[in-house]
């Protein structure tokens, strides 16, 4: 459990200092993901190689806080990793919102973990995912396309 001042100041430093916001060469993957509920909206860009490694990850858009925190948080994590690896922490984060993945689980997520707590926020859950499910989307429909 993190202290309220920690949470805070992590999310407000992704949030106004993202160091993903921004536009990447070579994408090959690209989606927009949209909370209706709120209006959030971001469209998530990544450059796979041959190798299925995540090389390169960026988001464009607008939203609160929380969706464009935990976007970056996302990027952070997922850059460098296979795609398998990063369908695997999506899966894991999209359960800890949900309060399903174990401690152990959460502690992969390392950063993004803070967000933990917005699971007792039903109205900002939809803002936490947003990234995570617009990436697990696009990576499970690129598989599918192989």
């Amino acid at each position: 459990m993190t202290t309220n001042t920690f949470y805070n100041e992590i999310l407000t430093e992704h949030n106004i200092r993202p160091l993903h916001k921004r536009e990447i060469e070579g994408a090959n993957l690209r989606l927009e993901g949209v909370n209706p509920s709120c209006g959030d909206e971001i469209t998530v860009s990544l450059r796979v190689n041959a190798d299925d490694i995540v090389e390169d990850g960026a988001f464009e858009g607008s939203g609160c806080a929380i969706s464009q925190a935990s976007a970056d948080m996302m990027l952070d994590l997922i850059i460098g990793k296979t795609k398998d690896e990063a369908l695997e922490l999506a899966d894991i984060f999209l359960r800890m919102i949900q309060k399903q993945a174990s401690p152990e689980e959460v502690e992969m997520l390392e950063e993004a973990s803070i967000l933990e707590d917005v699971s007792n926020m039903p109205a900002r859950v939809k803002c936490a995912v947003l990234g995570w499910r617009t990436v697990d989307e696009m990576l499970k429909n690129h598989e599918d396309h192989k």
